[in-house]
């Protein structure tokens, strides 16, 4: 009995599934964005409308004094196209994402999302490309460093983009399901309370939308600053804005220890009040900054996920 009231479950489960799929492709694509892009692409494959370009758009007369000479305009590149056409396509995927689907119903609830993303091998995201790397840096393609340690690195995707550049590649990550991921990959994976602590430092750290998410993000700016290479060390921090700070606990989300209060109502407003409040008292000096859409694959519901990325470069302070 039980077993047929499960199997029940499940079809009626797929049928719901099935017919919100049909109320959300075509003509009833799943947002104004999505349904702009889905155009976009029927017609000519680019992603070009007004709303893409405003995922890059900053007032630079919005930021302050200092901040206003460092800004980096970036733009809509091959690489960003190509992330968002594949998310497209896995989106539409109907059968793998019926079982992504039920695969985080049923395990949502004791299982964070970050490792049924890494169990399902879903979810990848993209900050920025390797292009828009090297613009920040001011690095050339053929430039190589010593060591980046990539903090929170998931599955590793933006980690390969920066990797390439480097002699030694450490990550972090506290995911087992992205952990092995990064194994696949063969990078150096240290514990969150022992890359600070390995006797060597590093010539790049990436704290990449991680701010957001941890218990302590100003000790976590301390432990980098300390762990920098003196003088040519930098940090490549990139943070959600608005700032809505929430730890991942199992299936929960709760309130870190230590709270950073961003103030100001606009982008830019945050950018300088993130520049002058925190990173300055910490001891980081602004080297560039620049606005990016920090882009995540979708699902059934959506194609794509998108939110508005401020991405520094930061040197410690002599």
């Amino acid at each position: 009995m039980r077993t047929f009231l499960f199997c029940a479950w499940v079809v009626f489960y797929i049928s719901v599934l099935l017919a919100a799929r049909r109320m959300w492709s075509g003509k009833y694509v799943r947002s104004p964005l999505a349904r702009a892009v889905l155009m976009n692409m029927v017609t000519d494959g680019n992603f070009t409308g007004h709303e893409v370009q405003e995922w890059y758009r900053c007032c630079p007369d919005m930021l302050g004094e200092a901040i206003r000479p460092l800004f980096v305009q970036s733009q809509l590149d091959v690489d960003t196209q190509a992330f968002l056409q594949r998310s497209v396509e896995k989106s539409g995927w109907l059968f793998t994402q019926l079982y992504h689907s039920l695969f985080s119903t049923v395990f949502s609830p004791v299982i964070s999302r970050t490792s049924i993303n890494g169990f399902l091998g879903r979810g990848s995201m993209f900050v920025f490309s390797g292009e828009q790397f090297r613009h920040l840096l001011k690095i050339g393609p053929d430039w190589s460093g010593g060591r980046l340690l990539d903090l929170g690195a998931g599955d590793g995707g933006v980690t390969d983009v920066m990797g390439s550049h480097f002699r030694e590649v450490y990550a972090t990550e506290v995911s087992p399901p992205m952990k092995w991921q990064l194994h696949r990959k063969n990078y150096r994976l240290l514990g969150i309370d022992e890359w600070q602590r390995t006797g060597f430092q590093y010539d790049l750290i990436s704290c990449l939308n991680l701010l957001d998410r941890c218990d302590e993000p100003l000790e976590l700016l301390r432990d980098i600053k300390k762990s920098l290479v003196p003088g040519s060390g930098r940090l490549i921090l990139a943070v959600v804005l608005p700032f809505q700070p929430y730890v991942e606990m199992g299936g929960n989300w709760i309130r870190p220890k230590e709270h950073i209060q961003v103030k100001g109502k606009t982008w830019e407003e945050q950018v300088t009040n993130l520049s002058v409040d925190t990173f300055q008292k910490i001891g980081f000096e602004v080297e560039a900054v620049t606005r990016l859409p920090y882009l995540c694959e979708g699902d059934m519901k959506q194609d794509f996920y998108v939110l508005d990325d401020a991405v520094f470069v930061l040197k410690p302070q002599e």
